[in-house]
């Protein structure tokens, strides 16, 4: 069981989201593929979502720093760093945040600027290590941004399994708390399970299975294992939850929402249930967006804000898992 520690006196200052212009729903995919109609939102739970045509992921997450950036009455110029949190690439290299960077122009701040990788988890990981950074002095704002362009990677024959995902970004200010502001990370935690780490995963890209070697590219479509995650993450996942809590001095009725990675609408709703959430307390944006990968949590988190009315001084719920097979959560005071 982690132990306690001291709140961590930071803020989210403002959200943002962008997305794709193009929008394809149920309807159009069931015909694309010679579907009966209504046969993937049943299979799914998708009434639509966004995919890239032209955009790419560090445009899009461009676009998403903006909006967070005008909504927290900030400019590019008052950001110490730019952590870019995905769980896909535009290319190789250089990194994401380097990407994201150079749309703003060349004009722009020379900042920090770097990548936090942990997949679906990889925006929970950044708020993490950039909230210590932040509550030690090390920077004063940071920007967290998340992109990720599923489209490519998805075979739709593989409805129930790859028929999930959603291209997006979605963008943070994370801030110092000013003295008496309620705003605070009060635990965070995280832990690896090994024995799934081949559960979810696309195989080429890398120097295991670089793509000069497969022409045929099969090695480059997404790949899950959906029931045996499905039952891993289930057999772990109060427990750690209970651990998070007790770390954060909180019961689970003083939180005001829970805010879960969009993985899939059964998984959503059965973590809620599992956890005791009424339905009105739980964030559920996956019919019009989909699974959104890295991108997924923080958009949940900005329609927390816009949608649900998340208030200062609310306590709440950050609740996901990735590839890894991880799990992640953290507790927080808006």
């Amino acid at each position: 069981m982690q132990s306690r520690r001291p709140p961590r006196p930071v803020a989210l200052a403002a959200t943002g989201v962008a997305v794709p212009e193009r929008i394809l729903t149920a309807e159009e995919l069931d015909r694309r593929e010679g579907w009966t109609v209504g046969e993937s939102e049943r299979v799914t739970g998708i009434r639509q979502r966004h995919t890239a045509m032209h955009e790419t992921a560090a445009q899009l997450a461009a676009e998403a720093g903006r909006r967070a950036l005008a909504a927290a009455g900030l400019r590019w110029g008052e950001v110490d760093a730019l952590v870019c949190a995905s769980a896909t690439m535009d290319q190789a290299l250089p990194y994401n945040a380097a990407l994201v960077h150079a749309e703003l122009g060349p004009t722009a701040r020379r900042t920090a600027t770097f990548d936090v990788g942990a997949s679906c988890l990889s925006f929970l990981q950044a708020l993490d290590l950039l909230g210590e950074a932040v509550a030690a002095g090390r920077y004063e704002r940071v920007l967290i941004v998340s992109a990720d362009i599923s489209t490519f990677t998805t075979d739709y024959r593989n409805l129930k399994e790859n028929g999930i995902f959603g291209d997006g970004a979605a963008a943070a200010v994370l801030r110092r708390a000013q003295p008496g502001e309620p705003s605070a990370i009060l635990a965070a935690h995280s832990l690896t399970l090994p024995e799934g780490v081949d559960f979810c995963r696309i195989r080429s890209g890398g120097s295991r299975f670089h793509r000069r070697g497969f022409p045929e590219h099969s090695e480059a479509l997404f790949e899950m294992r959906g029931r045996a995650l499905y039952a891993l993450v289930g057999r772990h996942l109060p427990a750690f939850v209970d651990d998070l809590l007790h770390s954060a001095g909180v019961a689970r009725e003083e939180l005001a929402l829970l805010v879960p990675h969009q993985a899939s609408l059964p998984a959503i709703r059965h973590v809620a249930r599992q956890l005791g959430f009424a339905p009105e307390r739980v964030v559920e944006i996956f019919p019009e967006f989909g699974n959104q990968v890295g991108a997924s949590l923080p958009t949940a988190l900005h329609f927390a804000l816009s949608r649900h009315g998340l208030r200062r001084g609310d306590k709440f719920l950050l609740l996901g898992s990735g590839a890894g097979v991880s799990l992640g959560g953290m507790v927080l005071v808006y």
